[in-house]
C-alpha cells in the first residue's frame, strides 16, 4: 500500500502545476526580451485583420470615405521608420546592459533586461511595423471596403499616436538606463520585493523545521544554485507518500551531487523504502541566483555594486555610502511587523523550512563594504551610523548582528586608518552602536 502511494506520488510531483510555479515561469519570462515583443507581434497581426470584420456590417453606410492612397501612405511612413528605430532601440538596450554590467555589477543584468520601459517601447516598435506591413499588404490587395478602410485608418492613428507617446516616454529613460543609480534602484526594488515575500511568509507558508535526527537524503543531481523550490508539489508528495519533508536548500543554496536538498521523514519510521527520484523536480536549479525568491541576492548585489565603487580604478565613496542608506531601508522594513493573511500561516504542514538568519544577511550586505572602504572615514563612520540605527530597533537578532558587524568594521579600521583623528570620528561612531546593542 506504501509502495503504491509513493509511486502515484512520484508522478503527482510532474503533473501538479502550482500558482507560485506559475508565477515563476512568468518572471523568467520578464528576463527574456523576446518574449513582450512576440506577444505584441501577435497581437499586432491580429489588429491589422480586425478591420475586415467591419465590412460585414452596416458600418460602411455611415463610414466616411476613406482613400486607400492616404492609408498607404501613412502605413509606408510607419513601416519605414519603424524598423529603423526598432533597430536603434535595440542599440542602445544593449549600450545600457553592457553600462550596467561594467560600472555596477554583472550580476543586475537581469534586472536591467526586465525594465519595462525598454520591453514596451521595443515592443511597440516592433509591433507597429509587423501591423504597417500585414496592413499595407492587405490594403495593397484590395482586401477592404469602405467600413474596413475606414477603421484600418482609425486604427492606424491609434498606433501612431502610441509610437509617438511610447518614444517620448523611452528617450527619458534610457538616457538613465544602465546607470548607476538606475541600477541601484532597480536592485533596492528587486530586493525589497522579495524581502516582503520572505518577511510575510518566512517559511514559506510550511511550517519551521522541528527539532528531527537522521532522515534520508535527497540529493541533487546537477550543481547550480536553487533558484525556487515548488513547496506546493511537495506538500502534495509528502501526503500521498506519507512522509515530512524538511527542505535544506533554500533559494540561493549552491547545491552540487553531494549537497542534500532535503531529508525524508517517513509516518512509519521506515526511510529505506521510499522512491524519491522525482523530488528534485520540485527544486529549480540554475546557473545563475535570481531575485525574486532569494532575498539574500538583492544584499549581495548592492554589496558587490558599493564594492566595485570602494575600488582603487573607480574610487567612488558617495555610491557606498548611498548604498548603506539603501541596506538601512531594506533591514528597517525586515524589522517590521509581518502582514496579516486571511490564510494560515502554515498552510503545507508536511513541509520544514528553515527562517533565513539575520546574521547571514548582514554578512551579505556589510562585510564587502565594511572590508572596502575600511581605509575612509567617510564610509566607516557612516557604517558605523547605519549598524547603530539597526541595533536600536529591538530586534534580538538584528542587534546581535549589528553589534558583531560593528565591531569587525572597527577592526578593519584600526588596521587601515593612519590618521589618528580619522580613527577616533570612527571610534566615537562605533561606541553608540555598542551603546545600542547592549539595551
Amino acid at each position: 500500500m506504501l509502495c503504491d502511494a509513493i509511486r502515484y506520488a512520484g508522478a503527482t510531483l510532474k503533473s501538479v502545476i502550482s500558482l507560485d510555479r506559475i508565477r515563476f515561469i512568468f518572471s523568467r519570462l520578464r528576463e527574456h526580451l523576446w518574449a513582450r515583443p512576440l506577444a505584441i507581434c501577435l497581437l499586432s497581426i491580429g489588429a491589422a485583420f480586425i478591420a475586415k470584420l467591419a465590412d460585414d456590417t452596416g458600418l460602411s453606410q455611415f463610414a466616411p470615405s476613406i482613400a486607400p492612397e492616404s492609408i498607404e501612405t501613412l502605413l509606408s511612413i510607419m513601416a519605414t521608420s519603424m524598423l529603423v528605430i526598432a533597430t536603434f532601440s535595440v542599440g542602445s538596450i544593449v549600450a545600457a546592459y553592457a553600462s550596467a554590467s561594467s560600472t555596477a555589477t554583472p550580476r543586475s543584468f537581469g534586472l536591467v533586461v526586465a525594465d519595462d520601459v525598454s520591453q514596451n517601447a521595443l515592443s511597440t516598435f516592433v509591433g507597429a511595423f509587423i501591423f504597417s506591413i500585414v496592413s499595407l499588404t492587405e490594403v495593397k490587395n484590395n482586401y477592404f471596403q469602405a467600413a474596413g478602410l475606414f477603421i484600418l485608418f482609425i486604427l492606424s492613428a491609434i498606433v501612431f499616436g502610441i509610437v509617438i507617446i511610447t518614444f517620448v516616454r523611452w528617450v527619458d529613460s534610457i538616457a538613465r538606463l544602465g546607470r548607476v543609480g538606475s541600477t541601484i534602484d532597480k536592485v533596492e526594488k528587486a530586493a525589497s520585493a522579495a524581502l516582503k515575500r520572505r518577511h510575510n511568509d518566512p517559511t514559506l507558508r510550511s511550517v519551521p523545521v522541528q527539532t528531527r535526527e537522521g532522515g534520508h537524503a535527497v540529493f541533487a543531481a546537477v550543481v547550480g544554485y536553487v533558484q525556487y523550490i515548488d513547496i506546493a508539489v511537495l506538500q502534495t508528495w509528502a501526503e500521498k507518500a506519507g512522509v515530512h519533508v524538511v527542505v535544506a536548500a533554500l533559494p540561493g543554496t549552491f547545491v552540487a551531487p553531494g549537497r542534500p536538498l532535503a531529508y525524508i521523514h517517513a509516518d512509519d519510521g521506515e526511510e529505506s523504502g521510499i522512491d524519491c527520484k522525482h523530488l528534485p523536480d520540485s527544486f529549480k536549479i540554475g546557473s545563475d541566483r535570481l531575485f525574486a525568491d532569494d532575498p539574500r541576492f538583492g544584499l549581495v548585489v548592492l554589496s558587490e555594486i558599493a564594492g566595485r565603487a570602494l575600488s582603487p580604478a573607480i574610487n567612488d565613496p558617495g555610491t557606498a555610502i548611498d548604498i548603506i542608506g539603501t541596506l538601512l531601508q531594506l533591514f528597517a522594513l525586515w524589522s517590521e511587523p509581518a502582514a496579516e493573511r486571511d490564510e494560515p500561516a502554515a498552510k503545507y504542514d508536511r513541509v520544514e523550512v528553515h527562517e533565513i538568519s539575520v546574521r547571514d544577511m548582514f554578512d551579505d550586505a556589510f562585510t564587502a563594504i565594511a572590508r572596502d572602504g575600511a581605509g575612509m572615514v567617510e564610509v566607516a563612520v557612516r557604517l558605523q551610523k547605519a549598524l547603530n540605527s539597526l541595533a536600536s530597533i529591538g530586534n534580538a537578532d538584528m542587534r546581535d548582528a549589528a553589534r558583531y558587524h560593528g565591531q569587525l568594521a572597527l577592526k578593519r579600521a584600526e588596521i587601515a586608518m593612519e590618521v589618528a583623528e580619522d580613527l577616533a570620528m570612527v571610534r566615537q561612531a562605533a561606541t553608540f552602536t555598542e551603546k545600542n546593542a547592549a539595551l
